[in-house]
């Protein structure tokens, strides 16, 4: 009786468990199974245009490498973290080296990114 009372159908009392509106019937009309079907088409979206944006990305960087502006250079600053006894740090500038990077949004060719690596000019190893 107070089941039915909150919106619960007729005899959710006997089985004690709620039906959610996982079929077409008059409870929801299957609300969950929309859901999830926007869901579906919404990852099925975004799948698709991260590999559209990875392809062109990889045709416009073979073209510039073709052309010889596929690859540029970034000076970058080295630093060397060494491990010490009793669990200390010792931390060692090793100058500016000049990286290779791919002007490309992604990376390419083994290369990180040229707008990354401007961004990170600061490399530990």
């Amino acid at each position: 009786m107070f089941l039915q009372s909150l919106g619960a159908p007729a005899g959710c009392g006997k089985t004690g468990q709620w039906e959610f509106g996982l079929d077409d019937g008059a409870n929801g009309g299957g609300v969950i199974k929309r859901l999830l079907a926007v869901l579906e088409l919404g990852l099925k979206i975004v799948l698709v245009a991260a590999v559209v944006l990875w392809v062109s990305d990889w045709g416009v960087f073979r073209v510039r490498v073709a052309r010889g502006t596929g690859m540029s250079q970034v000076a970058v600053e080295e630093y060397l973290a060494t491990a010490l006894k009793g669990n200390k740090t010792e931390y060692d500038y090793m100058g500016t080296a000049e990286v290779s990077c791919a002007r490309a949004l992604l990376p390419h060719g083994g290369a990180p990114p040229c707008w990354w690596l401007r961004r990170h000019t600061t490399q530990w190893e």
